[in-house]
């Protein structure tokens, strides 16, 4: 992603609303009427955007960028995720929130404390969170991201500890022989 050092996913844009260059909004953030509360928002493409109005409806916003003044321009954009670097965000979470941004990068360590490989992703296909991780000797695992499964999330440590059967890296062994 062009200028940001760590990017982090607020919103996407979906289909032009009107004629003067609204669009609908899908919000990633708490508060979807926030959205602009965050300065510029970032396309992949390096662009920027700013909201200059925004109004809740159903369950999108619609909103009107500065950059952006006709349907076509919106039609231009439909489909656009739109990012704000990690820096800009709150660092007030509850205990047990973290950023995707936070994660990417992390140690993986097994019950024993052992590095055994390096959050790459956060996936979400519907079903919850899933940390996609690069371990040695394997190309890529997905890891349910439920505390059964990770049970230690230390961003100061620069780690994360997963427990191998709740992750379904091994098997405890129960049902072999049926």
């Amino acid at each position: 992603m062009k200028n940001l050092a760590k990017p982090v996913q607020l919103a996407v844009i979906g289909a032009p609303h009107g004629v003067r260059g609204e669009v609908r909004v899908k919000s990633f953030t708490e508060d979807p009427l926030a959205l602009g509360d965050y300065g510029p928002l970032t396309c992949e493409d390096g662009r920027t955007l700013t909201v200059a109005s925004i109004r809740p409806a159903k369950n999108v916003v619609v909103v009107r960028f500065k950059e952006i003044t006709s349907r076509e321009q919106a039609e231009a954009v439909t489909g656009i995720a739109l990012h704000v670097d990690r820096s800009v965000l709150p660092d007030d979470l509850d205990e047990e929130e973290f950023y995707h941004a936070d994660l990417v990068g992390l140690e993986v360590r097994d019950e024993t404390g052992e590095k055994i490989g390096k959050v790459t992703a956060i996936q979400n296909f519907g079903g919850g969170d899933i940390v996609e991780a690069n371990l040695a000797g394997r190309r890529s695992v997905m890891i349910p991201f439920t505390l059964a499964a990770i049970p230690e999330v230390s961003i100061s440590g620069g780690y994360i500890r997963i427990d191998s059967v709740a992750a379904g890296l091994v098997s405890d062994g129960e049902d072999e022989g049926q």
